[in-house]
């Protein structure tokens, strides 16, 4: 596996955890990081793995038996693996307090930041005073794939979503001895109750119409049913892909995006007027006074060469930029931009700075979806505490 540039600052790691609410998804995956540990550790306590015959055995299996452990992030219960005679004992419980909580979130990004087995191998020495293999380090990687391919194929036919955002981002991943581009399909939506779900990704080649089809595709054999209205930019592929998917779907173009490709036409001078009645219509509580608005911008400025440009985009994307008008009043500022993506997909961005190039698409798929997963549990408790 290629060599990643990942730096831990281990008063950093303490702080983080200590300062940290860890939800259960993460809670989960230190479970399986530390049942495993414990596994191997009693491997090389028998001196035999499971079912080998060797004469320098020294004890056997015995099954296991739950443990609490309660850490600065909450309580979580544990497998523990005995053996026959009863003097085999974990270190997990004696060395928990030395290892401190640095153990825990090292261990969880060694696992969702995919960083390679060689570093991982380092810092596990390094706080556990244990020298572990490579294939093992490449197990733990792989005991969250399940985790998360579970919860990117959950059905969608328990919940109507009548708002649906979508939008993509671009990270590097190896594939083949290259660097190649990828792009991340990330979708959103909002229940009828205005509670907030992420349904789901999709790690595939640059944007398209193919690509976003697809995506919607996926979604819809989940269960998705047509939305009444769907929020993105205005990628050519992506509005086509969506006329396709959804029959009698609306789209809405993202206001945010909207107004600043037409304010990037104008002149760089002089355009503070401009500017003050493009606020008006898009501050107007009513469509009939947005239309009446724009009007009068398009009849003030039509003359001017200078602002051709910008009035052909004001023109042309308008009608597709109201299209949340056409809903309830309290939940149009819920609806009109996708700004509540683009702050989950910045927070996705974070860590994939420091990830830098993915080692592969899987690795992606594996760091974005359990980020995903954390912040939709992040949701689903402000859900629980706002009814």
């Amino acid at each position: 596996m290629t060599q990643l540039q990942f730096n831990l600052n281990m008063d950093t790691l303490k702080d983080s955890v200590i300062n940290s609410n860890l939800d259960a998804v993460i809670k989960s995956s230190v479970v399986l990081i530390l049942n495993e540990y414990m596994e191997l550790e009693r491997d090389q306590y028998l001196k035999a793995a499971a079912y080998e015959r060797t004469h320098s055995r020294r004890d056997y299996r015995n099954g296991y038996y739950e443990r609490d452990l309660t850490i600065n992030v909450g309580k979580i219960t544990l497998r523990v693996p005995r053996t026959r005679e009863g003097d085999f004992a974990p270190s997990v419980f004696e060395k928990y307090a030395r290892w401190d909580q640095a153990f825990v979130l090292s261990m969880l990004e060694m696992v969702i930041n995919g960083v390679s087995t060689r570093k991982v191998t380092r810092i596990v020495e390094q706080l556990c005073g244990e020298s572990v293999s490579k294939s093992f380090v490449s197990s733990l990687t792989k005991k969250l794939d399940p985790i998360v391919n579970e919860w990117a194929q959950r059905p969608l036919n328990t919940t109507y979503y009548p708002f649906l955002f979508v939008d993509a981002m671009y990270i590097k991943v190896h594939e083949h001895k290259r660097v190649v581009s990828k792009a991340v399909y990330i979708a959103t939506a909002i229940t009828e109750n205005n509670q907030r779900e992420i349904l789901g990704l999709k790690v595939d080649h640059v944007e398209s119409f193919e690509s976003w089809l697809s995506f919607f595709e996926q979604l819809k054999s989940r269960g998705l049913p047509s939305p009444q209205l769907v929020i993105s930019d205005a990628h050519t592929g992506l509005k086509k892909a969506i006329a396709r998917a959804f029959i009698g779907t609306s789209w809405q173009r993202c206001n945010v995006h909207f107004k600043r490709n037409i304010l990037s036409e104008l002149p760089k001078k002089e355009t503070a007027e401009f500017r003050t009645m493009m606020k008006r219509i898009f501050n107007a509580i009513t469509v009939e006074d947005m239309r009446k608005f724009k009007e009068e911008v398009m009849n003030q400025f039509g003359e001017n060469r200078k602002y051709e440009k910008a009035l052909a985009l004001l023109d042309e994307g308008f009608e597709d930029t109201i299209q949340y008008m056409n809903f309830p009043e309290k939940m149009r500022c819920h609806i009109r931009s996708t700004n509540s993506l683009e702050r989950l997909n910045e927070e996705v961005r974070r860590r994939e700075r420091v990830i830098r190039i993915f080692p592969n698409t899987q690795s992606a798929f594996r760091l974005i979806g359990a980020l995903l997963m954390q912040y939709q549990e992040i949701y689903a408790s402000r859900a629980g505490l706002n009814r």
